[in-house]
């Protein structure tokens, strides 16, 4: 290995551990602050505020006696409250013992403090996740838009032939063919069928009031718009960008036309003739297994490698009000849970394979190859990770928040805490539970399975 290579890797390997750290480090801090924030507003001290675990390397103290800190190991982080004994919340006897004989600082505690503020302090670190993924999926729509409908032109993608359509065109008809209102999927899905798949059709624009003929490319061409972070695509070095023009030897010009590809081979090596601007480079990769939701809410496996297309153009766009925007905002988050507890279910039933059970290896992976994509695709993947914390943290497992949840619960309705040796026992028993779960998704990531 030459000097050069060397220094590469080693360039794409810090880069990636650097995604991964600022990734992780906002979805922490903003978990750990709803902890802090509502704690604060309930009467309960918040002592220590950690940012990582293990050796602290900074920390202050500010005016109303917290310490902040910046620890290590950025993979988590923590408040101590006053009458915690530990990160896990566990119950300080010393200090609560010593703090009975004062009723103020008892309520201070977070052990004496009533349960209505216990629970909204626990409760509001997950909930801060679930906010801050709707804020970034309001943002991103907000800042992209809508896309026109009639479709107009935004800017036509870089492919190899020429054309004569031009941004801000917009579409009357493609190969003799009227197009629908874009908004009519049903409409637009027949439409797409009906074109022919050919490199260059004749389109009928409508360019500055004037209805015009133009020369323009397949509406779904073989083009890469995005790839997925440890998939074929990724390992074999397709970018997005690539027009994918040929298949073992077999000339391809639609995105369609790749998948079905990709989905006969059964598992095949696939030989890719890949063009980028004007240059042409050869590829070869193995499709994979990959299990993907359905509109039901279940799950199908079909050969993947990892891909995404698009139209062949960047489609222009209107703005948006902000509460249209925070509408579909809401939705993304929404589907995105559903879409979580549905993939859990099929993997505890056995439906879909546990591989799709990533760990810090993977996500760190994720963040590298996302970050290297663009800045919305970095900010998508911190209100995807978010939103997957906050759900895995509302889990009834003791040490995780929804354990404490539930032993608030049982306060609630018995009227009385469980009793420090069972929950010592519970909290040992889901710190084996969840060191269990890292060590078998850190075994996914390794073995790629």
């Amino acid at each position: 290995m030459d000097a050069v290579t060397l220094v590469s890797q080693l360039g794409g390997f810090l880069y990636t551990i650097g995604s991964f750290v600022l990734v992780l480090s906002v979805i922490v801090f903003v978990h750990e602050y709803g902890h802090y924030i509502v704690g604060r507003w309930s009467g309960i001290h918040p002592e220590v505020f950690s940012l990582g675990f293990g050796p602290v390397i900074f920390s202050r103290v500010d005016r109303r006696g917290t310490r902040w800190q910046l620890a290590l190991f950025p993979l988590g982080g923590f408040v101590k409250f006053l009458g915690d004994s530990d990160a896990a919340s566990g119950r300080d006897a010393a200090a609560i013992q010593a703090a009975q004989t004062d009723p103020a600082r008892l309520r201070k505690t977070m052990h004496g403090a009533p349960l209505w503020a216990r629970a909204a302090t626990v409760a509001a670190g997950p909930v801060f996740n679930f906010i801050l993924a709707i804020v970034i999926f309001t943002s991103v729509n907000f800042s992209q838009g809508q896309m026109r409908d009639p479709l107009a032109v935004g800017e036509v993608k870089s492919l190899p032939q020429e054309f004569t359509l031009v941004s801000g065109d917009v579409i009357q008809s493609v190969a003799g063919i009227p197009a629908p209102d874009f908004s009519d999927s049903g409409a637009w899905a027949t439409f797409e069928a009906a074109v022919p798949v050919q490199e260059v059709l004749d389109y009928v624009v409508l360019r500055d009031g004037v209805t015009v003929s133009a020369t323009g490319p397949y509406l779904l061409p073989s083009i890469v718009t995005g790839v997925a972070p440890r998939s074929a695509a990724s390992d074999a070095g397709l970018r997005v960008g690539d027009v994918i023009t040929g298949i073992n030897g077999a000339k391809i010009v639609a995105f369609n036309q790749l998948k079905e590809k990709v989905e006969t081979a059964d598992g095949a090596p696939l030989d890719l003739e890949v063009w980028n601007a004007g240059e042409i480079r050869a590829v070869t990769l193995i499709p994979r297994r990959t299990d993907e939701p359905t509109a039901d809410g279940g799950f199908e496996t079909n050969w993947r490698i990892g891909v995404a297309g698009g139209l062949a153009f960047d489609p222009a766009r209107d703005r948006i009000s902000p509460l249209e925007a925070a509408e579909y905002g809401v939705a993304q988050f929404w589907r995105m849970i559903t879409t979580s507890l549905s993939g859990l279910k099929h993997m505890i039933t056995g439906q879909i394979s546990t591989c799709n059970l990533s760990g810090p290896v993977a996500i760190a992976e994720t963040a590298g190859t996302m970050a290297s994509q663009g800045t919305t695709n970095l900010i998508w993947l911190i209100a995807a990770l978010s939103t997957g914390i906050g759900l895995l943290n509302l889990f009834p497992v003791p040490v995780l928040d929804g354990g404490h949840l539930v032993f608030f619960a049982y306060e609630a309705v018995t009227g009385r805490a469980p009793n420090d040796r069972a929950m010592q026992l519970l909290m040992s028993v889901g710190l084996a539970l969840i060191l269990g779960l890292m060590l078998f998704s850190i075994s996914n990531d390794l073995l790629f399975c």
